[in-house]
């Protein structure tokens, strides 16, 4: 099993910056290229303070030029808020840039709040999002193409630049009949059991070997990976104060995928019925021993690689400090290379 480093893009203070928050993602993708993370993983939003990168694309060009191992996946590219002519073509522009370690990670987008405000009410991504993934694979893989559908119709065109190599393409699902259909039409799948139990895991699991199996060999070499946070705390008193940080970072998340209070960008925390100790039992935010066993039941359930958010609005040094720890103590029970070593 492999794991992906999610670039930390929190910023609960507004006065820490953008700059400074950038310079800190740079630092952690230059860090996890060096650690033996297989992957960076880019989020995507925009108009709040969380997951706030609106251009994955331009800090994954950033990055390859700073790195030399590590693909730089999307996580993802929120499709229905873009026109697919213009994205087409700065996919593959950021692919060569990438030296073609690009991975693009598409979805429908979470958030009523930001999808609304950029013109896709939260009730059409679905259908909207199926049309632009249509339209996408279509101008990255044909040359000349034309379309008549309910949200794009243009006459004939070509995008330009023509791709060099193929994009791997991935999809963020988590209905087993999404993952399935999406697996079996050979795009790697990224998932979550969110707050669900084993249960909801090893059904995702499920459907997508299956769709993997009725694939064929158009999916022989796609990747199931799992997005779950997680945290190699030093001790237990460390663990607890990265989940009260955590815990203030959820009344956040959890405001912006319901009523979407937001001041000047900022989101507005908001109670939370689930107490500290029961977001521990959804979160991996705890010492190393632990940290292994809770990971060694993805590893049995199949999972090819874990995609680790990490960022609580903890400081910088302690984040750096982790993702050694991470690399040096947990990764090599999971992981076939050895890790590099820090500089």
């Amino acid at each position: 099993m492999d794991f992906v480093y999610f670039l930390s893009s929190y910023m609960p203070d507004g006065a820490y910056g953008g700059k400074r928050l950038y310079a800190d993602m740079v630092e952690q993708a230059v860090a996890a290229d060096r650690l033996g993370y297989r992957a960076v993983a880019i989020p995507e939003h925009h108009l709040i303070n969380i997951l706030m990168v609106p251009s994955p694309l331009q800090l994954a060009v950033k990055l390859a030029a700073l790195t030399r191992n590590v693909e730089l996946v999307t996580s993802i590219a929120v499709l229905p808020v873009r026109d697919m002519r213009i994205f087409a073509g700065e996919v593959v522009q950021a692919h060569m840039l990438c030296d073609e370690r690009l991975v693009l990670g598409v979805g429908r987008g979470a958030f009523a709040y930001e999808v609304a405000r950029l013109g896709t009410p939260i009730d059409t991504t679905r259908p909207k999002f199926v049309e632009s993934l249509q339209v996408l694979e279509a101008l990255l893989t044909r040359e000349e193409v034309s379309w008549q559908g309910e949200f794009y119709n243009f006459e004939p065109l070509t995008i330009m630049p023509r791709p060099h190599s193929p994009i791997p393409l991935m999809i963020a699902a988590m209905a087993p009949d999404s993952i399935y259909d999406s697996a079996k039409r050979g795009y790697h799948i990224q998932t979550t059991p969110l707050s669900g139990g084993h249960d909801v895991l090893l059904g995702q699991v499920d459907a997508f070997q299956r769709g993997k199996a009725d694939g064929g060999e158009r999916s022989r070499h796609i990747r199931l990976s799992l997005q779950r946070g997680l945290y190699a705390a030093r001790d237990e008193a460390d663990a607890r104060r990265k989940l009260e940080l955590a815990y203030d970072y959820y009344k956040r998340f959890e405001n912006i995928r319901g009523p979407g209070i937001v001041s000047k960008g900022m989101i507005e925390p908001l109670p939370r019925k689930q107490t500290v100790d029961e977001l521990a039992h959804n979160l991996m935010i705890c010492p190393v021993p632990e940290l292994i066993d809770r990971l060694s039941v993805y590893a049995e359930a199949g999972i090819d690689e874990v995609f680790a958010p990490c960022g609580y609005g903890q400081q910088q040094g302690e984040t750096l400090e982790m993702m050694q720890r991470f690399s040096e103590e947990v990764m090599p029970h999971f992981v076939k290379r050895a890790p590099s070593r820090a500089a």
